[in-house]
Parts: structure tokens; sequence; C-alpha cells
């Protein structure tokens, strides 16, 4: 659906298949192929979810949005991203407190800056970094080449190591049927 043509789309939907995130995939598929312009939740935030189409995918762009909307430092972001994931009420409680306070210092009202914080906590529970969304991606690149180009080799290594699996086994020999 993608039509991915550069790593950075396969790292993108390492992140964005996840609880949460996984609804914006869609979305995220459309303005990629330039079916739907990309929107923001502030103007302020273009320039670090341009690369991913207006839509969060990263927890460092959950980071940078505190920064830039409330005056967060680096290490007061991350206790926010941590926050976020953890969604323990009264740190969650303490950080909205935090981030509409450092919004109002940066002249965005108190609704609207709560509700930048809803939007961006129900990505952050389920984000993913960067560098760990890299990794998968490039590992399941390298995983289908290894299938496309060396399809004998790749079903023989695999099905030796889920050997004792006959479940996997069966998957298996369905997908090399198929190809």
């Amino acid at each position: 659906e993608m039509k991915a043509d550069r790593i950075e789309d396969l790292i993108a939907l390492v992140a964005l298949y996840r609880p949460g995130p996984m609804d914006n995939i869609p979305t995220y598929c459309r303005r990629k192929l330039g079916l739907e312009e990309p929107t923001y939740l502030h103007p302020k935030l273009a320039p670090i979810l341009s690369e991913t189409h207006g839509i969060i995918v990263y927890q460092e762009q959950v980071m940078q949005a505190a920064q830039i909307l409330a005056g967060y430092s680096l290490g007061e972001a991350d206790l926010l991203r941590r926050a976020m994931g953890k969604k323990i009420q009264a740190e969650m409680d303490a950080q909205r407190e935090r981030f509409v306070t450092g919004c109002a210092t940066h002249n965005i009202t108190p609704e609207r800056a709560n509700e930048l914080f809803d939007l961006i906590d129900k990505f952050a529970g389920y984000g993913f970094n960067k560098s760990h969304a890299a990794a998968y991606a490039l590992l399941a690149y390298q995983t289908a080449w290894m299938k496309v180009h060396y399809p004998e080799e790749f079903f023989a290594a695999s099905m030796c190591f889920d050997m004792h699996q006959t479940d996997k086994l069966a998957i298996f020999i369905d997908d090399m049927r198929r190809l």
C-alpha cells in the first residue's frame, strides 16, 4: 500500500506497526503517495514531523515536540517520554502540568496545550525509537532480499532453524508453493 521506495519508509513502517501508531499507517501511506496533504499538531512541529508526513512516528519526535512546544530540556523530555510509556497517573499528572505551563511561555493556550499533550500521549505509550526501528528495518530488508534472490537457501535455513515447530514448517511449505 505504501509503495516503499527508500529505507526510511521501511523504518517508519516498523515504528508504526505497533498498537496505537498502527492506526496511522493508512494516513501515512496516503500522505507519502501525495494523495493527502500533511497536517501538523502545531505549526512549530513541522520541521520535526515533515520527514514522517506530519505524523509522530518515533520517540525522539515526542521528545523534540516537548522541547519545542513546552521548553523541556533534553533530560526533561526523556522523563516525559518514560512517564508516557509507563502510564503512572501521578507522574502523568505532573508531566501534564509541566507541559501546559511550558506551553504557556510559548504562547500556547492551556486548552490547546492539553489537547497537544493528549495527542502526544496517545502515541508515546507505544512509540518506538528510531534507532531500533532502523535496525529492524535493515534486518527485514536483508531477509526479504535473501528470500527473493536465494529462495532455496533462505527456506532451507529457515526450516532448519524451526524444524521442531511443525506449524512453522507448514507455513514455509505453503510460502514456497506460492512462490
